[in-house]
């Protein structure tokens, strides 16, 4: 079987999947979300691989198998976040900063008024944003004492989660990553395939801290012994950032196939194949994985915050006790009463990219029950996918009749008929949602010879359930109309 780790934003998901494509075994834990100041987020490196093992050892348990039963494995991340390590010991040398942090915003600022944003853009298909992961590096390198002598000595390891756990996972033998995290980091040419020289005199990030780049579906290297629960010699063998790993895993390997991913964020993918697409709509351009799992290419739109919306309802406000709730609620009430959400927490992603909008709910009356903001909380995740999927279509100049989805919000029914009404095209669930874990299972397969060719994998999660349109088009034009006016209104207020 293949083992495949998920290490996501909030939590880490291990699955043990057979060759038909079912899940055999699985394990998940959360793990701690550090908020040093407002905005910031960051999370312990050491706790991340920790929780990698402990649920490992639960998937293995729940599938019935030892480690030595594993043909390979796979990995896939969270993308962007930065781990810094000591090249000798392998121990962190500051709390891994996250993709969704803000601390970097005014160093994104200098580097714009520096002329740096039209390279990054040409280079990198990317916006000079703090999300990507540069001027973390940046940051860590000035902030932490004694950090650059020791990158330009060559003693310390700058990686996104999956090198990180690619380095524990073959103890210390392996520095490495795939070129779909490499693209995010705003230092890699998506066009030449190599770490940009030009990008990284700018930044000022010494080349020997970062990993050598490796294809997605290839052996990167084996495993050493982890105590009883991984063994010695098992390939690790198909990385790829979640999101890429999510298309991969939804089939979405030739160009016009679009994904969405319901998880923190809410990410979409349009496959293009070899054909690199210059986002006019402030979409991204970045890599994906053609059906060998090698390059290809796809635009990108991000939003900062989705099922992270409902996690504030549960943590934060204390409306509801769990995300499960909020279909029941919001099929309670016939709309919102008039209330958007609007969850600008750390800004706004794609199209905008507005890192100081702040969020904003808008509309309440006295009549404002809990079920209209579940409803507004999920209507919310569903506007900003519209906005995504609009982007794409002008700039592919292609229309989209389907959306396939997936991600741990893919479960709720009201959104996923909502998302169908509001785009006015079907919406697709698979069998399987987690399908960032499937993509890197079929991509460590593939390398190992688990599943012979991509013909192997077209027919390991079909469809579940399809959500057909049914709304008016004068409704869909008022919603988006009242949305994108609330949407202007978070901007105004980032800006006072």
């Amino acid at each position: 079987m293949i083992l495949s780790i998920d290490q996501g934003t909030t939590g880490t998901t291990v699955l043990v999947i057979d060759r038909e494509g079912r899940i055999r075994g699985r394990g998940y834990s959360e793990f701690s979300q550090i908020y040093p100041e407002p905005g910031w987020v960051s999370h312990d490196a050491n706790e991340i691989w920790d929780t990698t093992l402990q649920v490992t050892k639960l998937a293995l348990k729940d599938a019935d198998i030892r480690s030595g039963d594993l043909a390979g494995i796979g990995i896939t991340n969270q993308r962007e976040t930065v781990v810094v390590w000591d090249r000798s010991t392998g121990e962190p040398l500051h709390d891994a900063i996250v993709w969704q942090c803000r601390r970097t915003a005014n160093l994104c600022q200098d580097f714009k008024r520096n002329g740096l944003e039209p390279l990054v853009k040409a280079r990198t298909g990317l916006v000079l944003d703090p999300y990507f992961s540069a001027t973390k590096i940046v940051w860590l390198l000035q902030e932490v004492e004694g950090l650059r002598g020791r990158a330009e000595h060559g003693d310390i390891c700058f990686g996104t989660i999956d090198s990180f756990l690619l380095w524990k996972l073959t103890g210390g033998a392996v520095f490495a990553t795939d070129p779909t995290n490499a693209s995010r980091t705003m230092c890699y040419d998506i066009h030449r395939q190599i770490w940009d020289k030009e990008l990284l005199e700018a930044f000022d990030i010494p080349e020997g801290v970062l990993p050598e780049v490796l294809p997605s579906a290839g052996t990167f290297g084996v495993t050493v012994m982890h105590g009883d629960t991984l063994g010695s010699g098992i390939p690790v063998a198909g990385i790829a950032g979640d999101q890429q790993a999510a298309l991969f895993g939804q089939g979405g390997v030739s160009a016009g196939k679009v994904k969405n991913t319901y998880g923190t964020g809410c990410f979409a993918l349009f496959q293009t194949g070899q054909k690199q697409v210059a986002s006019q709509n402030g979409l991204l351009t970045t890599l994906a994985c053609n059906a060998e799992g090698r390059v290809s290419y796809a635009l990108e739109g991000s939003v900062f915050s989705a099922g992270s919306a409902v996690q504030w309802l549960r943590d934060g406000l204390g409306v509801i006790e769990r995300a499960q709730e909020t279909e029941d609620l919001a099929n309670s009430v016939e709309d919102t009463g008039g209330v958007h959400l609007v969850p600008a927490f750390t800004g706004l992603g794609a199209p905008h990219w507005d890192p100081n909008a702040r969020g904003a709910m808008l509309g309440i009356t006295r009549g404002t029950t809990r079920a209209h903001v579940a409803r507004a909380a999920l209507e919310a995740i569903a506007f900003q996918t519209a906005d995504l999927v609009d982007a794409m279509v002008r700039d592919a100049k292609q229309p989209v009749d389907e959306l396939r989805v997936d991600g741990g919000a893919s479960a709720n029914n009201f959104l996923m008929q909502f998302q169908a009404d509001i785009l006015d095209v079907l919406v697709i669930r698979p069998r399987h949602t987690e399908t960032t874990a499937l993509g890197a299972a079929m991509l460590a397969g593939l390398a190992t010879g688990f599943w012979a060719g991509s013909e192997a994998l077209r027919d390991l999660n079909p469809a579940d359930r399809v959500y057909e349109p049914g709304m008016k088009q004068s409704d869909r034009d008022r919603l988006l109309e009242t949305w994108h006016h609330a949407v202007e209104s978070t901007k105004r207020h980032g800006s006072d």
